[in-house]
Formats: structure tokens, sequence, C-alpha cells
């Protein structure tokens, strides 16, 4: 790693660039960042500008000697990077829309990183992180790309599938998780440990515990589950959440109260539109905040987005491989037998001690059968969504949805992959040869 430490951002005009800013310079002293480049396409400059004057204004508020570049140039952006970050969404949130609303006018759940709406995303997103990853390979060969482009899980598994490159997948739930404990409980978040077991937004919290004494027992009891701004409030059913004797993600209600989420949604789509439209209308609040010339900081309205917290897991994570911190963090690694019933090269979410060589993924004390069923159900569906975005084979895909425990029948299945395939088609050229 070079002395001066370099960071490259593809998708550098995202509305949670503030925040990675704001890491950065909180975590100068023992992260020498010297370099951030912000890159973007041409359809994302307008953003990529009002974030970089923002983030200069917040160095320059600083005081750091931190250089701050913005670039359409991909291959400028990643030369010689250290760390490459990224954040993108291809086809913006017209895309996300399609995901989250299609799905719904044939009676299933329509969210952007399950089900059809969450392949449709994985279907355009892993093609276009390949690509990078191949840039990288001549750019930044030995760059850690640490990836929280959704649906982080399966794109993070593309990427150690299908390229040399190293990466990390990261998401904002488990720091989210200490943050709801620590706010329950007063405690400071290092006096509290997490065992996390599954798959990217689709885990279980298995043990809690405060300076060393458990809490498992008196969270099961469905009602202080941790939740997100992007997934309806509702309570879980407390004897099969005692019975399980885990803490579910939040994301499980799409699984656990399939039908109850369903009618949530369709009636939010009725009253205040998709989350997509609701995204749309907070990230324009955003960007006139952040055209303000007097702003020089992250404005607090940033966490009304459902992401808020990924840039600290980034930077917390960017810092312990610099430092050889080997503290415990929870993040999207391969298997390598961690859950037997998975293949080595499957990439689950467990806690793993971070190194300057790359996280090292701990043994689970207890894998709930009931959750193993569900576990092996999803990542089926990844495997198969994920060779169908790398071939373009309609069958693979149809396969990879009709398995999917949100899809009610094959009919269906079909129907879906035909309307979104079909309504994706500019970003899927692979399908249409």
């Amino acid at each position: 790693m070079s002395q001066g430490i370099k960071i490259a951002v593809v998708g550098g005009g995202s509305s949670y660039t503030p925040e990675l800013i704001e890491g950065i310079i909180l975590n100068y002293t023992s992260f020498p960042v010297q370099e951030i480049v912000l890159f973007d396409i041409p359809q994302g400059e307008w953003k990529l500008n009002i974030v970089g004057s923002l983030a200069l204004r917040m160095v320059a508020k600083s005081g750091l000697p931190l250089k701050i570049k913005l670039t359409l140039d991909r291959e400028k952006a990643l030369l010689g990077a250290d760390f490459v970050l990224t954040q993108l969404r291809v086809g913006q949130l017209e895309a996300r829309q399609w995901d989250e609303s299609i799905p719904l006018k044939h009676g299933v759940i329509g969210q952007e990183t399950t089900g059809p709406g969450g392949m449709m995303k994985a279907l355009r997103t892993i093609p276009v992180l390949l690509d990078i990853c191949r840039d990288m390979e001549r750019m930044c060969p030995n760059a850690w790309l640490l990836n929280f482009t959704n649906p982080a899980g399966m794109v993070t598994e593309a990427i150690l599938k299908y390229s040399r490159i190293k990466s990390i997948g990261l998401c904002n739930s488990p720091i989210a998780a200490y943050k709801w404990l620590s706010g329950l409980y007063g405690a400071a978040p290092e006096s509290i440990y997490c065992e996390f077991v599954g798959l990217n937004h689709l885990h279980w919290i298995t043990q809690i515990s405060i300076d060393g004494e458990s809490k498992l027992e008196e969270l099961l009891n469905g009602h202080h589950a941790y939740s997100a701004r992007n997934v309806p409030q509702m309570d879980w059913n407390e004897t099969l959440i005692r019975a399980l004797c885990a803490v579910p993600s939040y994301y499980l209600k799409y699984f656990y109260l399939q039908r109850e989420m369903l009618e949530s949604q369709l009636e939010a789509e009725r009253t205040e539109g998709t989350r997509a439209e609701v995204v749309k209308r907070v990230e324009e609040e955003l960007f006139e905040l952040y055209r303000n010339p007097d702003l020089q900081e992250k404005p607090k309205q940033l966490e009304l987005r459902g992401g808020a917290y990924y840039s600290e897991a980034a930077v917390k994570l960017m810092k312990s491989l610099y430092n050889n911190s080997r503290d415990i963090q929870t993040l999207n690694v391969a298997n390598h037998g961690i859950l037997d019933f998975l293949p080595d090269d499957a990439v689950i979410e467990v806690n793993c001690v971070v190194t300057k060589q790359g996280p090292i993924p701990l043994p689970v004390s207890v894998v709930p059968t009931a959750v193993k069923g569900l576990i092996h159900a999803i990542k089926t569906y990844e495997q198969l969504a994920i060779e169908a975005a790398v071939t373009g084979n309609r069958g693979t895909a149809l396969q990879a949805l009709a398995h999917h425990p949100l899809v009610p029948s094959a009919n269906v299945a079909q129907r879906l992959l035909d309307e979104m395939l079909q309504q994706n088609r500019r970003y899927l050229p692979r399908f249409f040869t």
C-alpha cells in the first residue's frame, strides 16, 4: 500500500458521499488519506459537481492536506488506488421504480434487493461491476474493492468468482444493529457483541451481549427489533422469534410477514408512492441543501436515506485493513466452510477478524435448522441469478426467479421475467442477442 492513501469512489455523485468524506476527516490521524477521487458517469455529472463542491468545502474547513478530485474518466480515477468503493446504481432511481412497481402488479413483493426487483438489480449491476474489476486489474490490481452496491452479497460473490480483484461486501444493517442496541441500553458500541449468521439482507443475530452479559432472551419479544427507514415498521410474530432464539434482520419481514408486507407496499404505492419515489423526493431535498455554498458539513437529513451509516462502515473497514487492527466486523466474504451446508465460494454475511491481508471469517456458534433452510434456498436463487447475469441465459434467470420463496409460481415468474427484462432492455443487452 502506498504511503499516501488513494481512495477511488465509483458513484462519487451519490448522496451518501458527504458521510464518507466526514468519516475520512474524523479518522485522518489513524487513516491518513492523501487523495480521494470521485468518479461518475456523464448522466451523473451534475450530482458529482454538487457533491464534489461540498466535499471540497468540508475538507477546507478541516484544514487537512487532503486532495479531492472529480472525474468522468474511470481509468484515471482507478489508477494507483489503494481502495475502490463502489456505490453505484445502474439505471438510477428510474430503474428502482420498475423493480418495485412491476412485481406489485403481479401480486408479488416489490423490493430493490430481494425477490424479482432484487434480481433485476443484480442482472443490471453485476456486468458493470465486473467491467470495473477488469479496469482495476490493469490500473490498481492490488487495491481492495469495498462493495456496498446492492444486492451486496450477490455482487461481491460475482466479483470473487469472475475476477482477480480482492473484494469485501459491506452493508449498513450490522452497524445499525449496534446503534440500536447502544441507544436501547445506553451502552458504548465497543461493549456490545453480536453474532451474525446468514447472507446479506438475510441474517439473524444469534448472540447479543453487553459487557459479557447476554441480552438475547429479553430481546426476543418481537417489539424491540432494529429496523430501517426503507422497510415498513411491523412487529414480528413473537412466538416464532422465541422459537428461533434469534433476532432477524428487518429484511426478513419480507419472508416471515410476506402477506402483511405486500399489503403495506400496495397501500404505500397508493398514498405516498413506492420507496423509489420517496427516495427521489429525499434526494431532491438533499441536493438542494448540498448546493448551499455555506454548507460545510454533512446535513442531518442524510439519515433519512435508508442507507445511512454505509460510509461509516466503509471507513471503519478501510482503517482496520490499513492498520491491521484485528477487530471484529460483520462483512460479506467467501464461506470457506463456515456454513457447512453451503459451497465454499458462496458469499455469506458473518463476523470476521480484519487483518492487513483481509478479513478472516469466524466460526458461528449456532444456526437454527429453519434458518439453514431459508439461507440455502436464497443462496441457490442467488447463484442462479449471478450465472444469469454473466451469461444472459433466460432459462437460468427463470430458474432463479421460480425458486425464490417470494415468487408464488413458475407462471408468475415467467410473466415477471418477460416484462421486467423488456423494461430493462437497454441495460441488459446479453438477454436480447
